[in-house]
């Protein structure tokens, strides 16, 4: 696609904060493009603590885990509006919002969604990674195997949600649950697919998958991508980042 005449993607990296801030966030980031106070599209990309997250589809039966084990793990628990069954987020993972007004792309969040699985098949290809699409599901995978979720929410055709890409993500948490209701479905990862290539030269981490992510949204919809601070677009919702080593 063309660059959309001066267009911007306003790329804004969190870096570890915790899941009900980013969600508070993005409802805030959400109302205000829909108003038109926020001029341009915008791409949160973040890591959460340990959180598992339900969908409007989601099942019971794929939350394998009680409320109370999952706390005792130290994993929360929130139901939100995204469409999608149940999923989990932790460090290692990058997640990405992009908060888009379709209404100066294109009025299709079938077309949106692919659009989400091109970004993220083109990130993927950047670690010589093959990402595939799985007719009938939505998300991104590699040799049977899924490494990205995807989850999205409109209101006046502007989205927020997104997706989840596992970078050096511990898989185990996925024990948790019936990984988007998908029963026997295999996880894995950009580093384990690095360490399966046997490839010494390509890293994974969050910093560098954030990096093609956002070129690969900047290029499909036809944007400038520019780095933005939260507190720049919004000054009232602070964020709390977490400390962590992984």
């Amino acid at each position: 696609m063309e660059k959309a005449n001066g267009r911007e993607l306003w790329i804004v990296s969190l870096g570890l904060t915790p899941y009900e801030e980013v969600l508070d966030l993005q409802r805030t980031l959400a109302a205000e493009r829909i108003s038109g106070a926020i001029p341009e599209d915008i791409l949160l990309l973040v890591e959460h603590p340990p959180v598992v997250t339900l969908g409007r589809s989601a099942k019971s039966r794929n939350l394998s885990s009680s409320p109370e084990y999952l706390a005792s793990r130290g994993v929360e628990l929130f139901e939100v509006e995204r469409g999608g069954d149940v999923t989990f987020h932790g460090p290692g993972q990058l997640v990405g919002y992009p908060i888009i007004d379709l209404k100066r792309h294109k009025l299709d969040l079938h077309w949106y969604l692919r659009q989400v699985e091109e970004a993220l098949i083109r990130t993927l290809a950047a670690y010589s990674i093959p990402g595939e699409r799985n007719p009938g599901f939505t998300g991104v995978w590699t040799s049977g195997r899924k490494i990205a979720s995807i989850g999205v929410h409109a209101r006046d055709w502007v989205t927020w949600h997104g997706f989840a890409l596992n970078v050096t993500t511990d898989l185990s948490y996925f024990d948790l649950i019936i990984p988007c209701g998908i029963d026997g479905v295999t996880m894995t990862s950009i580093a384990l697919e690095i360490d399966c290539q046997g490839s010494q030269s390509a890293q994974a981490t969050v910093e560098i998958a954030s990096e093609h992510a956002a070129r690969a949204f900047s290029e499909l919809f036809g944007l400038e991508p520019v780095a933005v601070d939260a507190a720049a677009i919004a000054p009232s919702a602070p964020m709390t980042q977490v400390s962590a080593s992984h």
